[in-house]
């Protein structure tokens, strides 16, 4: 028995192991249950897990911990912990299932989308759970690799009704903030009675009573430090005189003892921790043919394992995380290179050349070309995976080993393109200043140019992004034009995104930059019909220039519905973040929103793509409330939001804006408009800036505050910005007019009118006509009403056609017609009483009074009891859809869809789904084609 024993039970963890009973109840009783421990360095979150695990009886255990040099591998942390369970693999619907076995190497194929990717982990963790319970451990989560953080924290956040109990332990502090919003407890240190009671149990020697305070007071309450701080002392220092030196962290202290500790070995049983620590995957018949090629004996084990540090086996444990980071981290170079010579070695090149070449590359001395080869190749089974992390991770490795110059500045290159593409702007930086170091031709030295930019708006956002993207096309123009009309199409994204908030060259600027640039290929790339589409209209403003932008509007249109891979068809929604987004709006063109956004759902539903999901069901939620569905919509922005922070990123808020000011509640629509207004100020995002302000308008024109109107819309209409500036104009000519300054209406009248004139579609004439009419004299006004009202009839833009109504009828009661304008009125009512327009619907009601007529304000149905995703689910279960179906729509598991079935059912009084057919009006929920 050694004189200090690290093996001693949990002592004052009372409310930890509480937490973790709850959890594991709350499991088996049938629920999911989610909980991430935070806490320093040897603090106990390991020993914390351990127990739960020992504690989770009857449950089917799964485990994997982060380990910080395996970072690089795509998807090791998630084949780690999902192997145990690719048994049932088998039944999981064809999509998932294929995703998933290419993401872990069981398969070739494209790349998978990442979140389709977790939508299959997650189903496969409630297949496994229907047999029993099933609590998942996920130790050092910091240490993940990229895609399977990713992956299990979308998981976490979906997880409702399976019997599944997941734990996260991450090391503090830690900036990273995937797991941020999940359930959390932070363990603290231990009390100063119990920090002494555990000194005592795992000293075993005499130990001064000063000496004792001195290791309590600075430790800190840290078990790991109490029970590894004293093998640092000798038995003399022991007795007295103790006191840790220097400004070191805890955790560094912590890690010097056990090396301290590592170094009492023989040196045989160092070699062989070495080799261990040096070795992700605990393959124990792995590290002893690296063993082996070391001349290692087997009797090296029993020294490390008699004292606590590891157990060898099938798996190799070590007792601590730290225990492997201390004995790797702190063991001199050479020797770490030889025991990754040793693995690489013993590492079979056709069953796991990534590995192998991760390893050649952690043993190289120096420059090495045919590791650097190795590691390419990597990269490139790395990005068929869908690891682009791990890919420019293996990259970045290859260039640092790349001993020609000229290659290394083509791989730091395709590394950087990489990082970006992945989220990591700070090692797409440095790679970039790699590249920038080397012997650049032109056409690399612009290229760097362009990846500069990109990281600029991708990284900051920063105002100045479409200049910078503005230069990189100039100077890739004489070199790869197609490279530089791409770059074009960004610099003009990134100028539409900063909008009135720009710092340099604006849309027009770009836009001329797009006609002074290179010819497009024959036949032209979608890109390019999009590029010159929008250059045509933001320099023309007229008849052509909207038909060329309708062209490729069409030609959009097509590639959706062709037989394009679902890849292709994803990186036009990856463009439409800013370019196409906005061209059926300004192009007043409803029948062709209504079809993209259908469409656009629809694809990223099949191909699983969670990445572009949110973006999509966020334009067609923009779509149905100007259709009037706002239950709808509300569905589709409550499903991307959720989607949204499964995925880790932040919700696209902008539709509900629009939505809420529709809605006309005032306070909850004002306190949504100001704090979206305060947050994209400071990001740059001069585009939601103005759509704030337009949201602001419709809200304060539906509430009769026709000054507030006026000041929004005119804010609004300060910059012309694709997608709304129309709409704007509207909102602002009827304030205007509301306000008593037609001579403001009528200016903003004769732009509306240009705009209207060119696009031709009955949605653009019904508002032109609407507007107009305000402007108008008695004769000409009762004709223009009902010309608006007949061509916002033929549209889907139920909205405008409630707010012509509302407009004829104040003017016919103005003027008298009390019966016409009953008419008119009390249609507009009903209209945005159905729709759930409250401000609209207070206006019409306090004019019908007007008009002598009395009208009751209207209460919600039943049906609002639903929530937006019971409702959706109900809709889907009407039409006949599996539970299976609809999860995988959904994005949630099949057991979750019973669950919310059950409490549909209670809700609306039906006990089975032909009952719930026979309802008379199924829920509203978003259509998806």
């Amino acid at each position: 028995m050694p004189a200090i024993d690290t093996r001693v039970e949990l002592r004052g963890r009372a409310p930890e192991l509480a937490a973790l009973e709850r959890v594991l109840a709350t499991a088996r009783a049938g629920d999911s249950a989610v909980l991430v421990l935070r806490g320093e360095a040897g603090i106990g979150k390991t020993a914390l897990l351990d127990h739960a695990a020992g504690r989770a009886v009857g449950f089917r255990t799964a485990g994997v911990a982060g380990i910080e040099s395996e970072m690089g591998l795509p998807f090791a942390g998630l084949h780690q912990l999902c192997a145990p369970m690719l048994g049932q693999l088998h039944e999981l619907p064809g999509p998932q299932r294929d995703a998933l076995s290419v993401a872990l190497g069981l398969r070739e194929g494209a790349a998978p989308d990442r979140f389709l990717v977790g939508l299959a982990v997650l189903s496969l963790l409630a297949c496994v759970a229907e047999d029993q319970p099933l609590a998942c451990f996920v130790d050092d989560a910091q240490w993940l690799d990229e895609g399977s953080i990713q992956v299990l924290a979308f998981v976490a956040r979906r997880l409702m009704a399976e019997p599944v109990a997941l734990i996260f332990a991450l090391r503090e502090p830690d900036d990273d903030r995937r797991l941020a919003g999940l359930p959390e407890l932070v363990v603290e240190g231990l009390s100063e009675p119990d920090a002494r009671a555990l000194l005592a149990a795992a000293v075993r020697a005499p130990l001064d009573p000063l000496v004792r305070d001195r290791i309590v007071a600075e430790a800190h309450g840290n078990p790991m430090a109490l029970l590894h701080l004293p093998r640092a002392l000798a038995p003399a220092e022991l007795a007295g005189g103790y006191g840790l030196r220097g400004s070191r962290s805890l955790a560094s202290h912590v890690e010097s003892a056990i090396f301290q500790h590592f170094l009492s070995l023989p040196p045989d049983s160092q070699r062989l921790l070495l080799t261990a620590a040096a070795e992700p995957t605990g393959d124990g018949a792995l590290l002893w043919r690296a063993a082996g090629l070391q001349e290692i004996p087997v009797d090296a084990a029993a020294p490390a394992e008699s004292e606590g540090l590891v157990e060898f086996g099938a798996r190799v444990r070590f007792h601590h995380p730290l225990v492997r980071s201390a004995v790797y981290q702190r063991t001199p170079p050479p020797d770490r290179r030889a025991a990754h010579r040793a693995l690489a070695q013993a590492t079979d090149a056709h069953l796991d050349p990534d590995r192998r070449a991760w390893h050649r590359a952690q043993a190289a001395t120096g420059p090495d070309e045919s590791v650097a080869v190795d590691l390419e190749r990597s990269a490139d089974r790395a990005q068929g995976r869908g690891g682009a992390a791990a890919a420019a991770a293996f990259l970045r490795r290859a260039a640092e080993l790349t001993p020609d110059p000229a290659r290394r500045v083509t791989r730091a290159l395709a590394a950087a393109e990489l990082d970006i593409d992945a989220g990591g702007a700070g090692q797409a930086d440095s790679l970039l200043a790699v590249a920038e170091a080397g012997p650049l031709d032109d056409l690399q030295r612009a290229r760097l140019e362009r990846l500069r930019a990109r990281l600029v708006f991708a990284q900051l956002r920063r105002a100045d992004a479409p200049r910078l993207l503005l230069d990189a096309a100039r100077r890739l123009a004489p070199l790869d034009g197609a490279l530089a009309r791409d770059t074009l199409l960004e610099a003009v994204g990134a100028a539409i995104f900063a909008g009135r908030l720009n710092d340099g060259p604006g849309q027009r600027e770009v836009a001329e930059a797009v006609r002074a640039g290179p010819s497009p290929p024959s036949p032209p790339r979608a890109v390019d019909v999009l590029l010159d589409g929008m250059a045509g209209l933001i320099i023309d403003r007229c008849a052509p220039a909207v038909d060329a932008l309708r062209r490729a509007l069409d030609l959009v249109r097509q590639e959706q519905k062709s037989g394009a891979t679902n890849a292709d068809r994803r990186w036009l929604w990856l463009a439409f973040r800013v370019i196409p987004e906005p061209l059926a709006p300004e192009l007043w063109d409803d029948d062709a929103w209504h079809e993209m956004a259908t469409d656009a759902v629809r694809i990223a539903r099949e191909s699983g793509a969670l990445s572009v999901l949110p973006m999509a069901l966020t334009y067609q939620a923009a779509f149905h409330v100007h259709a009037g569905g706002f239950d709808t919509a509300a569905a589709l922005i409550d499903e991307a939001t959720a989607i949204s922070e499964a995925a880790g990123g932040v919700p696209m808020m902008y539709t509900s804006l629009v939505l809420g000011a529709w809605r006309g509640q005032e306070s909850q629509a004002r306190d949504l408009i100001r704090t979206t207004i305060d947050e994209v100020t400071v990001r740059g995002e001069g585009r939601v800036l103005s759509l704030a302000e337009y949201a602001t308008a419709v809200l304060y024109n539906g509430l009769g505050r026709y000054d507030v109107a006026l000041a929004a819309a005119t804010r609004a209409c300060q910059y012309e910005d694709l997608g709304f500036f129309g709409w704007a104009l509207a909102e602002l000519i009827e304030a205007a007019v509301r306000s008593g300054q037609p001579e403001v209406a009528a200016a903003a009248l004769d732009k509306l009118t240009e705009r209207t004139s060119a696009s031709g579609t009955a949605w653009a004439l019904g508002v032109a006509a609407c507007s107009r009419a305000l402007l108008g004299d008695d004769r000409d006004a009762d004709a223009l009403y009902r010309e608006a009202i007949e061509h916002l009839g033929r549209c889907r833009v139920v909205v405008q056609l409630a707010r012509a109504r509302l407009l004829y009828g104040e003017w016919l009661r103005r003027r008298n017609h009390r019966q016409e304008s009953r008419t008119q009125l009390r249609a507009a009512y009903d209209a945005f009483s159905r729709l759930g327009a409250d401000g609209f619907a207070e206006r019409a009601r306090r004019e019908l009074g007007a008009t002598g007529e009395t009208v009751r304000r209207r209460t919600a149905g039943t049906l609002t009891a639903l929530t937006s995703q019971e409702a959706q689910i109900a809709r889907l279960a009407r039409e006949g859809h599996t539970n299976q179906e609809i999860a995988a729509q959904l994005f949630i598991s099949p057991r979750t869809v019973e669950w919310h079935l059950g409490k549909v059912f209670t809700k609306l009084g039906v006990s089975s789904r032909r009952q719930l057919r026979t309802l008379r009006a199924a829920p509203e929920a978003p259509s998806t084609g």
